[in-house]
């Protein structure tokens, strides 16, 4: 039985904690989870595993998974230190390798530590695809996502556009990965996972639109190469609790955890 950590504890990591407790994560146990504030969760009141906002005391559980759910900066302040202590690292966040500085700091200290970082396919999909792919030569590979208004609120586009009053689709970024990563932390890590899967941050394509005429998150993907040509189009639903994110998210990473603990894996 594997013991389980999660960095977060906000739609995601609340998701992801309530799969592992009740034994629909495969073998792992929940042991802990870290938090910013742990009063938020006083009536949490879990003896089962361990709630805290001491970073020490929670590194020191002798975890072998941490599943981290709290966004880029988390990634930059716990990922070496899981790595470190010992755990292989799930992360969902992955935007935050469009800091190639970050990305090969971890990527090292997991060679190093003889661990893991693992990438869910998360909101995305088509990744085992695109990495088979990029085996041979890759010629294009591009991304267009469009989400609903609502799910734009608190980022960036919130000071381009009014978005309670939008009638027509808006195209609120062209670009390449490396931009759109780091432009939108909470709602376009895809492109962070397509890159990294594919031929990189700054080769792939990326637009990003605001439309009042959709109400899931939907990512459409297009990529060329030697192994052929993929068009896939994905539509998620958003959270409830959070519209910038979607189900899927979650449910990613439970299947991630299952295949760690299984004798049979499919689609990687």
């Amino acid at each position: 039985m594997k013991k389980v950590g999660i960095i977060g504890y906000g739609t995601i990591g609340e998701d992801v904690a309530q799969a592992v407790h009740q034994g629909r994560a495969g073998l792992v146990q929940l042991e802990a989870i870290l938090v910013r504030d742990k009063s938020k969760y006083e009536d949490s009141n879990s003896t089962e595993y361990l709630i805290t906002e001491d970073e020490d005391e929670f590194f020191n559980q002798n975890l072998d998974i941490v599943i981290e759910c709290a966004g880029h900066g988390a990634v930059r302040k716990y990922g070496e230190r899981a790595l470190h202590h010992g755990a292989d690292l799930i992360l969902v966040s992955i935007g935050a390798f469009a800091d190639e500085s970050l990305q090969k700091l971890l990527r090292d200290k997991a060679e190093q530590s003889g661990r893991k970082i693992i990438v869910p396919s998360a909101a995305i999909g088509g990744l085992d695809r695109i990495a088979a792919g990029s085996v041979g030569p890759m010629e294009e590979v591009t991304l267009v996502t469009r989400k609903p208004p609502k799910a734009w609120y608190g980022t960036l586009i919130e000071e381009q556009v009014n978005l309670a009053e939008l009638s027509e689709p808006y195209c609120a970024f062209e670009g390449v990965a490396r931009d759109s990563a780091r432009l939108f932390p909470e709602s376009v890590n895809v492109s962070a996972a397509l890159s990294l899967a594919g031929i990189g941050f700054d080769k792939t394509k990326v637009k990003v639109y605001v439309d009042p005429h959709i109400s899931h998150n939907i990512h459409e993907i297009e990529a060329r190469g030697k192994f052929g040509q993929i068009k896939l189009q994905i539509q998620n639903t958003p959270s409830a609790r959070n519209p910038k994110t979607g189900y899927i998210v979650a449910m990613s990473v439970i299947k991630t955890l299952r295949d760690m603990s299984s004798s049979f894996v499919i689609g990687i």
